[in-house]
């Protein structure tokens, strides 16, 4: 038996008019041969009546609820969701049947609003494929082995589809979105961004830790597990093949293109904390943090000096935890980081002076920089994040193909 799975995001099924298209989707692939499994998120955004976050602003007193019962709040709304897509199957004349996260035999720990997925026992799914049902499951949900409903937090329906699709062995996960794949860089600020046909598991995960949305990284890397394709398409698009996310020798035996750099992405909402000192500096700077339960990121660290960065929302203590540890940290506040990832940047020359330049020309300074065999990362002030962006997209080609093509074959020296 071939199967699918397809998982439509909250903005895919808000509206009779888009859960016709996931229902488009779903024939398109039925007609190929294929048996589906659907995950569904609840429906729409906050403010939508069904949204998690709109059930959460149900709770008058947030410090009066336990995380056990927030988790049975918030799951609501994916069984709401699954229950009236089924409904739209059937008015197609197709035979569909609801399952909960726990029906679905998604297992996971009971740590509540977080938890993380141990087992999938898919029985059930295969006894209904195998009576010829589309199965529809309540994504971001599952539950621990005493019976208690868990969430799987951020980017949940996502970790549910793949974790199906590896428990399934499907032969690829759909993922539908309000975009048209995965960009180049967010088109909300580089207008000429393109969308990228095919990128590395790696690739992806790099871009999505790096601030881009449109998956999470958790789900790539459950698909990894087993190598299961994912496809990152738009609901609303009939025809457009969207990302394909794989592994480095691509789908279908197809190779995943030999490019330096794949994308731009960017983080906001950082603060650099600068030390220095004598002595066992780091130790000092970074128990201070581990004391203060402060996560801190871009850890540079040379004799005599200590740079970082944290969240805006932790500076402030940050600050004051360092400061009854004995020391002096300078402030930088309000800075961005922005990435170029790309699974051919290790081992190439000049990538690095390609994106420093391109900086420099538009009188950008680099507060800090680091990099990994996949991922270069340059600190920048957040007023200058968006022109840092379209800066270093532009540079490594990413909008024309004519230009990215002469940078392939010339390098960046």
């Amino acid at each position: 038996m071939k199967v699918v799975v397809q998982k439509f995001g909250g903005t895919s099924v808000v509206s009779r008019e888009l859960r016709l298209s996931a229902v488009h989707h779903i024939e398109s692939v039925l007609a190929e041969g294929y048996r589906v499994v659907v995950v569904v998120s609840a429906m729409g955004r906050c403010g939508d009546p069904y949204a998690t976050d709109t059930l959460l602003s149900l709770v008058d007193d947030m410090d009066a609820m336990s995380r056990r019962d927030l988790d049975l709040l918030m799951s609501c709304g994916e069984i709401i969701s699954a229950v009236v897509f089924a409904g739209v199957l059937r008015g197609r004349g197709h035979d569909a049947v609801v399952l909960t996260g726990a029906q679905a035999g998604i297992v996971t720990n009971d740590h509540f609003g977080d938890a993380r997925i141990v087992e999938v026992r898919p029985r059930r799914i295969w006894d209904e494929l195998e009576a010829g049902r589309i199965v529809v499951v309540s994504g971001f949900q599952g539950v621990t082995t005493d019976g208690e409903v868990t969430t799987l937090g951020r980017g949940g329906s996502d970790t549910t589809a793949t974790a199906l699709g590896v428990a399934l062995d499907a032969a690829w996960v759909d993922i539908f979105t309000d975009v048209a794949g995965i960009m180049t860089a967010d088109p909300r600020i580089v207008a000429d961004a393109r969308p990228l046909r095919r990128v590395t598991y790696q690739e992806i995960c790099n871009l999505a830790y790096q601030g881009a949305k449109v998956i999470h990284p958790r789900a790539v890397e459950i698909a990894m597990q087993k190598n299961i394709p994912i496809r990152v398409r738009s609901t609303r698009l009939t025809s457009d093949a969207g990302t394909w996310v794989a592994s480095a020798t691509g789908v279908d035996g197809g190779a995943v293109r030999d490019a330096y750099v794949t994308g731009v992405t960017q983080t906001e909402h950082i603060t650099q904390i600068q030390v220095e000192g004598t002595g066992d500096l780091p130790t000092r700077v970074f128990d201070a943090m581990a004391r203060a339960g402060i996560s801190v990121d871009f850890i540079s660290v040379s004799p005599g000096r200590v740079a970082y960065t944290v969240s805006d929302s932790d500076a402030e203590q940050a600050v004051a935890a360092l400061s009854a540890a004995g020391l002096q940290p300078v402030v930088v506040p309000d800075c961005a980081k922005v990435a170029a990832v790309g699974a051919g940047i290790a081992g190439v020359p000049g990538v690095m002076a390609t994106m420093a330049k391109a900086l420099a020309a538009e009188g950008i300074e680099i507060l800090q920089s680091a990099d990994s065999h996949t991922t270069i990362w340059c600190l920048v002030r957040r007023s200058q994040m968006e022109a840092a962006v379209r800066a270093v997209h532009q540079a490594f080609g990413l909008s024309a193909g004519p230009q990215w093509e002469s940078l392939a074959r010339t390098g960046f020296g």
